[in-house]
C-alpha cells in the first residue's frame, strides 16, 4: 500500500530530518505548494481569544509560546511550507476538555485554558505539540481514510494509531482521553503541509 511505504519511509527518515518529499497518494498530480501551517494558523494575524470552540486559538498560542521559549525548537517545521508534515490540529473545544480531564475543573475563556496548559511547563507544551505532527509526509484524508491499522510516527517519537470507522479517529498511548476524531480534514490541502482539525487532545503519556 502506497501510504504505508511513505509512512515507513518518514519513520525511517526520522525526527524531522529528512528534506525528501514522501508523499502519500493525492487527489491531484500538481506540484504541491509550499503554504505552512503556521501562515493558516496566524492568517488572521495571530489568535485571537474568541469564543468559537471550533478554531484553533489555542494550540496557535502553544506554538508561539514554545518558539519564544525555544526558537531551535522541532516545532518551527511548521512554519518551514518545503518541508512535508501532517498535523493534527487540537480544536480549541479540545483543549477545554484537556483542562477538565486534569484539572477537574470547566474553564471557559481560551486564554484561561491556555495558562492552565502552559501551567505543565514549556517542555511538556512541546512535547504534547510534536506528538501531533509527522513529519517527512503529506497524508491528506484520502490516504488516511485508507490507511486503518497503520501506526504515525510522530516528532515526539511515539506512535499515533490510525482508526478508520464511520470516521477517522487517532488512537494516542495514554489512557487519560478518548481517541481524538478528525472534524476539519485537509486544511492547507493542496500543499506539501496539510492539517486536520480534531476534537481531543493527544497525549503521549
Amino acid at each position: 500500500m502506497h501510504v504505508r511505504r511513505a509512512l515507513a519511509s518518514a519513520a525511517a527518515a526520522g525526527l524531522l530530518g529528512s528534506a525528501a518529499v514522501a508523499t502519500a497518494p493525492a487527489a491531484s498530480a500538481a506540484d504541491p505548494g509550499t503554504a505552512s501551517l503556521a501562515s493558516v494558523l496566524l492568517s488572521d494575524g495571530g489568535p485571537t481569544y474568541d469564543r468559537d470552540g471550533d478554531d484553533y486559538d489555542i494550540v496557535t498560542g502553544a506554538v508561539l509560546a514554545v518558539l519564544a521559549a525555544k526558537p531551535s525548537s522541532p516545532v518551527a517545521v511548521l512554519a518551514d511550507g518545503t518541508r512535508p508534515v501532517t498535523a493534527f490540529l487540537p480544536d480549541d473545544r479540545a483543549f477545554r476538555k484537556l483542562v477538565i480531564t486534569l484539572t477537574g475543573s470547566a474553564v471557559k475563556a481560551e486564554e484561561a485554558n491556555l495558562a492552565a496548559v502552559a501551567s505543565l511547563g514549556i517542555d511538556t507544551v512541546e512535547t504534547v505539540l510534536l506528538y501531533h505532527v509527522v513529519a517527512g509526509v503529506t497524508i491528506d484524508s484520502t490516504a488516511a481514510s485508507a490507511a486503518d491499522g497503520v501506526a504515525l510516527p510522530t516528532a515526539r517519537g511515539l506512535p499515533l494509531t490510525v482508526d478508520v470507522r464511520q470516521s477517522i479517529r487517532l488512537v494516542d498511548v495514554s489512557g487519560l482521553t478518548k481517541d481524538a476524531k478528525v472534524t476539519n480534514p485537509d486544511l492547507n490541502a493542496g500543499n506539501l503541509q496539510v492539517a486536520h482539525g480534531i476534537e481531543r487532545v493527544l497525549l503521549p503519556l
